[in-house]
């Protein structure tokens, strides 16, 4: 039904242009031409929008320049015209035309560069391709940022500057590693880690960076050096592809002939933090321009055991002719981080860089290549394509220490234990002990790991080793069509991705410094017992993912009014097989084969009711078909061997966002840009980790309804040395429907109701709960300021509201100071960030920045969870006796854990350009 309604409204668009086009011309005495060079301050070549509006005539042309900077406008009846030329990054400029002669009239225009960038001039509607819309034309409130943007912030990395100057976006460092941000917009997520719901797209020169396995993102992938531009655009945008329930973040990448010359750049500063990096961009002056970059990162982190090093590369040949472009880039990732992940808030109180457990390790190694191209056919007729391949190979270790182990007798010895440590040569063992006697407890893991016989519940650690390698490859094709007052483009994709994912555990114990884990002779590989049942974690899945696509966008300018009018059909096929040993219990529960398909609509309007103020709506829908990984954890009956905390989403059925939004903005010709805007998106089929009564672990399941509402603020202006910004968001993230899931460490749940305080059991999420880790307000203002030419100063503040820990879905959790700790949820913060950057020359600039400038104390998530301490920090095993008519079961203490933000950090770094032609 929606794919009938869609395509008669773009065939009645399409007449109604048509109609409008062919309108006889006005009569004029004469007619000439406009020849148009653009450049950016060097006076290089630079690729911009043009529109040309008709005073005294009835033409109003919508273009853009080729990549050498150039349009021709023909066939222009004598009269005046106003030129309007704009480029995300630079200034907008205005000039104004009479044409009285045949002759052509030749103007160069170099534009400037914009110090306030975040309000977007010129928009790409599609991932790949050169069209592009102005703001006036898009019913969205895109939006951008550009290199300037990333070096005026200091910025570490991409994700980075988008925290520190993009409205409605905050993190959450549930890694505990710079480079491995959960990035949030409107409560959808862009994470590297697997497990979370995933709901933004992510594209590189029009690749999708999104992973089949989870649909991860990597940020740490992403070479910031290497950055051009990158726009954020928000709602269920179906032109994005599978993932966009939330907003799509596209990212360009520099070319010779914008960024030449050589630039290296050396930082060092505080816990150990250095890196250099490089680019050099030329062209032979005629059809050939090349940009090459690299950068190494490494330091010792600001929290213990917590050091990083990050090793990315770049390089772009691009041949560029009047009308046709072709390019080749390829990037490589070698990296090595650190994340330790949250702790719990009694120990940060005591010291603030300590950490739960280690190690926490990932290993990335990621080569990748690109080719695009472009062909403008005619005045009207272009098409766009491009042809990837991607490999990403992700080894992690992770040291945790053992839950299972808890509730066990960890400090007394039996007859059995005793024999197989004697057996085995030990001796000056304890037969018995307590929690003072033995701060950690080891002897029953070893002697449990002797016997095989449950060293999974007599261990206190177990060490996780797991590997995923994937390839990538694909194509996408282009055809756009562009007149002066409507844009087509019909657009097919095919991406196809192959997959393994291999896990093992050791079991271990935890050593006396209270972080790692010393490993002991017991694997998690079936060779154990526990519970007179083999005890077996492995996984060994293969999988594979086919993905065509079919889209088109139209939209049609008449007037005052832009109307789009867009869609997408997905048919994504996934089939996994498991590769796990035969003789092994449960192989092949993972096998199956999956197809998910579905068109997704898309229509938005913009009205211009002055020349100073416009207007906008649209309606959007998109989609998220389940990945390899997610699909093997589905069956109530027979849960998967994937453990808990691998993931968190796998659905039986796609899940559908549903997006509307609209609001009023000023338009690009106002020196002062602002807008407010509301949006309301409605997720079917949301995912969630429910609890199994049959199991008593669980399973993954399609969540009825969520919905993510709320408003957004966007003020910036420019003075004469200032440049100020700011943006609020209202978000109001909320379950949309009732279900039950477990919350053993939640005060709330049934056990706890039932009088069993420290025990496992469910709660019970009801309509309007909030969404844990997404706050309601978020605050950020920046001012750039340049008292001298030589100065930039640059001042950021970020404010985010308190937020729901996970495990607190029903937002009930209360600590009792006995059985359940801390708050349940993650407080307010405010991080103030200060730069400054003073250019000596041409060639040599200095630079300094000073993060979390008042040594704020702050956490950007909070989870709830069991821990082994006690308020004095000592391991102790069955805190608690058993309470009347509960079966035996040992409470256990509860706690909430926090990711904490980093404290006071400040670098400095010197850039120094060679050559600049």
């Amino acid at each position: 039904m929606a794919l009938r309604t869609l395509a008669s409204l773009l065939l009645f668009v399409n007449i109604f242009a048509h109609a409008q086009l062919n309108q006889p011309a006005p009569t004029a005495s004469g007619r000439g031409e406009i020849r148009l060079q653009i450049t950016d301050p060097s006076g290089a070549a630079l690729r911009a929008r043009c529109i040309l509006s008709g005073l005294s005539t009835s033409v109003n042309i919508s273009t853009q320049t080729n990549a050498q900077g150039l349009w021709t406008a023909h066939d222009l009846p004598f009269g005046s015209y106003r030129l309007e030329i704009s480029r995300n990054g630079f200034a907008t400029e205005r000039i104004e035309l009479d044409i009285q002669s045949t002759a052509p009239l030749t103007r160069q225009v170099a534009l400037k560069l914009q110090s306030v960038t975040t309000a977007v001039a010129v928009i790409t509607p599609t991932p790949i391709g050169n069209e592009s819309l102005s703001r006036e034309q898009t019913p969205l409130p895109v939006q951008s940022l550009t290199a300037e943007d990333m070096r005026n912030t200091n910025a570490l990395d991409l994700s980075d500057a988008i925290n520190k100057r993009l409205n409605g976006v905050y993190v959450n460092e549930n890694a505990g590693n710079p480079f491995e941000p959960d990035i949030n917009y409107r409560g959808y997520t862009a994470s590297p880690l697997l497990g979370t719901p995933q709901g933004l797209s992510v594209y590189l020169d029009g690749v999708r960076q999104n992973q089949p396995f989870g649909d991860v993102v990597s940020w740490d992938l992403i070479p910031k050096v290497a950055i051009q531009d990158m726009e954020l655009i928000p709602g269920s945008n179906p032109v994005f592809g599978l993932n966009t329930l939330g907003g799509a973040i596209a990212v360009r990448t520099k070319d010779g002939s914008s960024n030449r010359g050589l630039t290296v750049q050396a930082v060092g500063g505080a816990f150990g933090r250095r890196s250099v990096e490089g680019e050099y961009g030329g062209s032979n002056g005629r059809d050939l321009d090349w940009f090459a970059a690299g950068n190494y990162f490494r330091e010792d982190g600001w929290r213990q055991f917590s050091p990083s090093e990050v090793r990315q590369s770049f390089a772009k040949l691009r041949w560029n002719r009047e009308k046709t472009s072709i390019s080749l880039s390829g990037a490589y990732a070698i990296n090595w981080l650190t994340g330790n992940g949250l702790q719990d808030f009694r120990f940060l109180k005591k010291d603030y860089t300590s950490v739960y457990s280690v190690p926490d390790t990932l290993w990335d190694h990621s080569p990748s290549l690109t080719l695009n191209a472009n062909r403008q056919i005619s005045d009207h007729w272009s098409l766009s394509g491009n042809l990837y391949f991607r490999h990403v190979r992700s080894d992690t270790t992770n040291g945790d220490i053992n839950d299972e182990s808890f509730d066990q007798s960890l400090y007394n010895l039996n007859a059995s234990d005793i024999t197989a440590l004697q057996a085995a040569g030990y001796s000056g063992f304890p037969a018995t002990g307590n929690p003072a006697t033995e701060p950690y407890p080891y002897w029953k893991c070893i002697a449990r790991a002797l016997e095989k016989d449950e060293p999974s519940e007599s261990c206190t650690g177990i060490i996780t080793n797991t590997r995923t390698q994937q390839n990538n490859y694909g194509l996408t094709g282009l055809l756009s069509w562009r007149t002066a007052r409507n844009l087509l483009s019909v657009g097919a994709a095919w991406d196809h991705s192959g997959l393994s994912y291999q896990q093992a555990s050791q079991l271990g114990y935890l050593s006396s410094d209270g972080v790692s884990i010393t490993p002991v002779d017991a694997f998690a590989d079936g060779s154990t017992m526990q519970d007179d049942e083999p005890y077996d974690t492995r996984v060994q899945l293969h999988g594979t993912v086919n993905t065509p696509a079919f889209y088109l966008t139209d939209t049609l300018t008449l007037d005052r009014w832009s109307i789009t009018a867009s869609g997408r059909y997905n048919r994504t096929a996934v089939e996994n097989i498991d590769r796990l040993p035969p003789d092994t219990p449960g192989r092949g529960s993972l096998n199956g084969s999956y197809v998910f398909q579905r068109f997704n609509p898309a229509i938005g309007a913009t009205w211009r009711a002055s020349s100073l103020i416009s207007l906008y709506a649209n309606y959007s829908e998109a989609s998220r078909a389940p990945t390899s990984i997610e699909l093997g954890c589905a069956n109530p009956d027979f849960p998967c061997n994937l453990p808990n905390a691998l993931v968190d989403d796998p659905p039986l059925h796609q899940v559908v966002s549903r997006t509307v939004e609209a609001g009023i903005r000023s338009s690009s010709q106002s020196h002062l840009s602002w807008s407010a805007g509301y949006f309301r998106g409605e997720n079917s089929n949301d995912l969630l980790f429910v609890a199994s009564e049959q199991t008593g672990f669980g399973y993954f399941l399609n969540f009825g309804k969520t919905r993510r509402q709320g408003v957004e603020l966007n003020l910036s202006g420019q003075l004469p040395h200032l440049a100020l910004g700011g943006g609020y968001t209202f978000l109001d993230a909320t379950y949309q429907s009732p279900q039950v899931v477990n919350g053993g460490s939640n005060s709330s749940n049934d056990s706890s109701l039932d009088g069993f305080p420290g025990t496992d059991g469910d709660i019970t999420i009801t309509p309007g709960d909030r969404i844990p880790q997404t706050p309601q307000h978020v605050l950020k203002v920046f001012a750039d300021y340049k008292p001298t030419s030589k100065w930039l100063i640059d001042l950021n503040i970020i404010a985010v509201s308190s937020s729901f820990a996970r495990g607190n879905e029903n937002n009930q959790d209360q600590p009792d100071g006995v059985y359940y700790l801390g708050s349940g949820s993650s407080p307010a913060y405010g991080v103030a960030n200060l730069g400054a950057r003073y250019t000596f020359n041409s060639h040599f600039e200095a630079f300094l920045q000073m993060n979390n400038l008042f040594d704020s104390h702050y956490s950007t998530a909070a989870q709830l969870g069991t821990t082994p301490y006690d308020d004095s920090g000592h391991f102790i095993a069955r805190p608690f006796p058993p309470a009347p008519g509960s079966g035996g079961d040992y409470p256990l203490r509860n706690t909430t854990f926090l990711a904490p933000g980093a404290p006071f950090n400040i670098f400095g770094g010197l850039r120094v350009t060679f050559s600049r032609k």
